[in-house]
């Protein structure tokens, strides 16, 4: 695949839900909230996809993260968000951390074949190039804002103000 359809994958283009979109007009209330059968908040979906998008990143510069030794890690607890302002912070990470992605898909196609270091045994079962790293986080993503466009649906908040399908 291009890196255009990498880049445009990022931000929720094509079949894809905008994840900026998906987060933007919501209140900390609505991100905190569960709905039955799920375990986790919005909130907490964006605070785990900041987590392993900082993870990443961190692997692409060489700094060696400590893998996690349980899942649960990347997921704060509840209530998550705690407040507005921890809640303006998530989304202003997730908003940054993807424009370092798109950023990173629009790299030489010498870099996307670049090696990324492995961190841990768990990053030794999957490709390890740039450009592996930033499909990796696209599949990732677009799995988590599925998650979130179910739980706005289950919340009656669906589609969010800058649009999105409702069918």
């Amino acid at each position: 695949m291009s890196q255009r359809a990498l880049k445009e994958l990022l931000r929720g283009q094509g079949s894809h839900a905008d994840p900026i979109a998906c987060v933007e007009d919501i209140s900390a209330e609505v991100a905190a909230r569960h709905v039955a059968g799920f375990p986790h908040s919005i909130g907490q979906i964006v605070s785990h996809m900041n987590y392993w998008m900082r993870y990443e990143l961190r692997r692409i510069r060489d700094e060696k993260p400590r893998y996690p030794e349980h899942n649960a890690e990347s997921f704060p607890p509840s209530p998550s968000p705690a407040n507005p302002r921890e809640w303006d912070s998530l989304r202003q990470d997730f908003s940054q951390l993807l424009t370092e992605y798109a950023a990173l898909a629009e790299s030489s196609e010498h870099e996307m074949q670049r090696e990324i270091p492995r961190a841990s045994a768990s990053d030794q079962k999957v490709a390890g190039t740039l450009e592996a790293v930033l499909w990796q986080m696209v599949v990732h993503n677009s799995y988590h804002v599925g998650q979130i466009a179910f739980i706005r649906r289950k919340q009656g908040v669906w589609p969010p103000q800058a649009g999105g399908d409702t069918w």
